[in-house]
């Protein structure tokens, strides 16, 4: 029996159209599952200011909101026995260091939990190297870190997904779009989503929109810079048809939900078995947290691959439990699981808003309208 009454979900669909109706952005999607089964799947609006109508199959760019699916396709590599957390990056990668310098001592436990001191560099402001994965594995072997590895927290907005992706490529012997499909998405029958557009597939990519931000009552922090600016390479086909495991999955909220509702469900979903739930409560239990990310100069807590609830910021809820983990994409989409209401839940939009507050409040209100009727 369903733990969703039919009040339940008209009040969340009310609240869902009236995020559209005041213009928070122009096209969305909300999908929840709740003890394994599919229970709410909404698409409204239109796919950019001169668009189609939404639909739950239209696909979007989900950001970072991309990075666990490529986290989980190397924690399937662990769980295979291919490598292990506290193995360095160099054991698998000779050439991403020099033996005998602090950047060989990183490990791979450190890049999934955002400590190993490579956390930006020119490759971030350069797109016209992310459709080349040669030149920016290149680009990542010249890196010196940031901050001292395994020292200081601090986010990776575009090099760990290029670092996990590469990890897998060596490891085995695929490249990270094809093994996350052989891995992730296709087990789960999460048939709209990919890392990148492959070249048999049309550029149906809704269009994002950077909204000017609304007046606040109190600084958001430091952020990634200007929103508008970090989003607008993101409309282009060359972006769409690039392998940037941190930021250019392609999905839809419906595919989203069903990987978080797997997960909360201790990695099993429909007969299906993605991972262990001993690999499930190894990759979410909590490696890193501080009151200042080294990135972002926010709250943080990572486990690996993930962020996890706990803070202020987390779009999780505006008590956001502990327990619960995720990830957020620029200003537009959130999934995240809840193991012990075992909730997975994605909201994703083609409305950029700067993701520090407006998105997480728009974000919370849904997932607190979800907590509230399961309460």
């Amino acid at each position: 029996m369903s733990r969703l009454a039919e009040t339940d979900r008209e009040r969340i669909a009310a609240l869902f159209d009236r995020h559209l109706e005041v213009g928070l952005h122009h096209g969305a999607q909300l999908a929840i599952y709740v003890d394994g089964e599919p229970e709410i799947d909404l698409a409204g609006g239109a796919t950019g200011p001169d668009g189609e109508e939404e639909t739950p199959e239209t696909r979007h760019i989900l950001f970072s909101s991309t990075k666990p699916y490529a986290a989980v396709t190397l924690h399937s590599l662990v769980e295979d026995g291919d490598l292990e957390y506290d193995d360095r990056v160099v054991d698998h990668w000779p050439e991403f260091a020099d033996e005998g310098t602090e950047k060989a001592a990183i490990t791979v436990r450190q890049v999934l939990s955002h400590t190993s001191g490579l956390t930006e560099g020119e490759i971030d402001d350069r797109p016209d190297l992310w459709t080349d994965w040669d030149a920016v594995v290149e680009q990542l072997e010249e890196m010196e870190p940031v901050y001292s590895p395994g020292e200081v927290p601090a986010y990776h907005p575009l090099t760990f997904g290029w670092l996990v992706g590469e990890l897998v490529r060596r490891i085995s012997g695929a490249p990270i779009e094809a093994a996350a499909a052989e891995r992730v998405f296709e087990p789960l029958g999460m048939d709209d989503t990919g890392i990148g557009l492959r070249e048999d597939e049309d550029d149906d990519v809704a269009t994002l929109v950077a909204f000017e931000e609304f007046d606040r009552c109190r600084d958001p922090g430091e952020g990634l810079g200007d929103h508008t600016e970090v989003a607008a390479p993101f409309n282009s086909e060359e972006i769409h048809r690039a392998v940037i495991p941190a930021a250019n999955g392609i999905g839809t909220a419906r595919d989203m939900a069903r990987f978080y509702a797997c997960l909360a469900n201790g990695g099993e979903l429909d007969g299906t078995r993605l991972l262990s739930t001993e690999t499930v409560d190894r990759m979410t239990t909590l490696e890193a947290e501080t009151e200042a990310d080294g990135t972002l100069g926010r709250e943080a807590r990572f486990a690996l691959g993930f962020w996890k609830g706990g803070t202020t910021v987390a779009p999780y809820g505006s008590l956001s439990p502990e327990r619960a983990f995720g990830h957020a994409g620029l200003g537009s989409s959130v999934g995240w699981a809840d193991p012990e209401e075992n909730i997975g839940f994605s909201y994703v939009t083609n409305g950029v808003r700067d993701g520090s507050y407006e998105h997480v409040a728009r974000v919370n209100a849904v997932a607190d309208a979800v907590r509230q009727a399961l309460r």
